[in-house]
């Protein structure tokens, strides 16, 4: 049984819709597999009963009563051989195996007083999480995260002796060239596709075009997936960068937009502080083109083994702002980065994870 009614949009859906999918080519000639969703027609896997749980998501009275009541009720019923929650909360069930996946990293963040006060939302999800995240903890067999430092911080706050490490699943994306009019004056273009958050640190690209506008240094812009119409956040950075000439305030875009910008980008820009993995790192990639990446240890583990990647200092406006205008002059120097391996239990796709929860892979490199 998999259990994700509180996914219904976007990354989150797309997450449980791959793991059902790799259940169902892989394990379901010995396994009923069950899923437990908010509506039956966000997906379209055969080879699978959904159950669904619609009005869950309209309150977290509602959901806390179906993790830790309603979830216990049923697999009473069911008998089912692995619970996997696919959303963080570890409920109350009976099951042969039971796992939890945690996506969130915020209860690692540390949080500063400007960013408590001027991003309220991310504040009262980070100090939840932290007590949701112990609620039943030690009661799950496995602990699944996508990377090792959040393996590292759940192993010192909760003291749980397993916990698989399971890389996502990077999508081969269609990027079109570049579509720049023949004989136009080339304009270095960076690009920062990210939502408005306090943690996305917005401030330290903006400050380094500040700088960089201020020194004079010319024929460059900044994309940015924000237009200040967002949240309190965004409209701060907006009050306060408004002037730059550099920056294009482009606003939430779809899918298909932020794929024709990676065409057209010169360099990705990723400042962010916090990602349970920092997918835009993944997709850029499939460009080759250069990065400049949070010098943070999700950052180099999102990034692996690539050619042509700089890491600077989040916090640190002149640093990122030199590396910046080296790139424009075409004078900075990528490094080539190597992954390095991780000890297990590691499972580098669905298929390999569902192996380690059934007991029918080694937990061994």
């Amino acid at each position: 049984m998999l259990s994700g009614v509180n996914f219904i949009e976007a990354g989150p859906l797309s997450i449980y819709g791959d793991a059902l999918r790799e259940l169902a080519e892989n394990f379901g000639d010995r396994y009923e597999i069950v899923a437990l969703v908010h509506r039956r027609d966000l997906f379209d896997i055969p080879g699978i009963t959904y159950l669904e749980f619609p009005g869950i998501k309209t309150s977290w009275l509602r959901r806390i009563r179906f993790e830790y009541w309603d979830c216990r009720a049923l697999s009473r019923r069911l008998q089912p051989h692995l619970w996997l929650s696919m959303h963080d909360m570890t409920p109350n069930v009976t099951a042969a195996v039971r796992a939890v996946y945690c996506h969130n990293p915020a209860p690692f963040y540390r949080l500063r007083l400007r960013e408590a006060l001027t991003d309220w939302t991310f504040t009262l999800f980070t100090l939840l999480y932290r007590f949701l995240y112990a609620i039943n903890l030690r009661k799950s067999h496995y602990i699944v995260v996508q990377q090792q430092w959040l393996r590292e911080e759940f192993a010192r706050r909760y003291h749980h002796p397993n916990i698989v490490v399971a890389h996502p699943s990077i999508q081969r994306l269609a990027i079109p060239a570049r579509s720049d009019e023949p004989g136009a004056r080339h304009i270095c273009r960076f690009f920062y596709p990210t939502y408005p958050r306090s943690f996305k640190n917005l401030e330290v690209v903006l400050e380094a075009a500040r700088i960089l506008e201020r020194s004079r240094v010319s024929g460059f812009e900044i994309w940015l997936t924000v237009d200040g119409t967002e949240n309190t956040y965004s409209a701060r950075m907006f009050s306060q960068y408004q002037d730059l000439g550099s920056i294009r305030w482009l606003g939430i875009l779809p899918r298909d937009r932020v794929r024709e910008l990676y065409g057209d980008a010169d360099c990705l820009l990723f400042p962010s502080k916090l990602e349970t993995w920092g997918m835009p790192i993944s997709e850029f990639q499939q460009t080759g083109k250069p990065m400049l990446v949070a010098d943070l240890p999700y950052a180099h583990e999102t990034v692996g083994t690539y050619d042509s990647v700089q890491f600077f200092p989040p916090d640190n406006p002149p640093t990122l702002a030199d590396d910046m205008a080296l790139f424009i002059r075409g004078e900075l120097q990528f490094r080539r980065t190597i992954g390095a391996p991780l000890p297990p239990p590691f499972a580098l796709n669905w298929n390999q994870l569902f192996q380690i929860l059934l007991g029918e892979r080694p937990q061994t490199p």
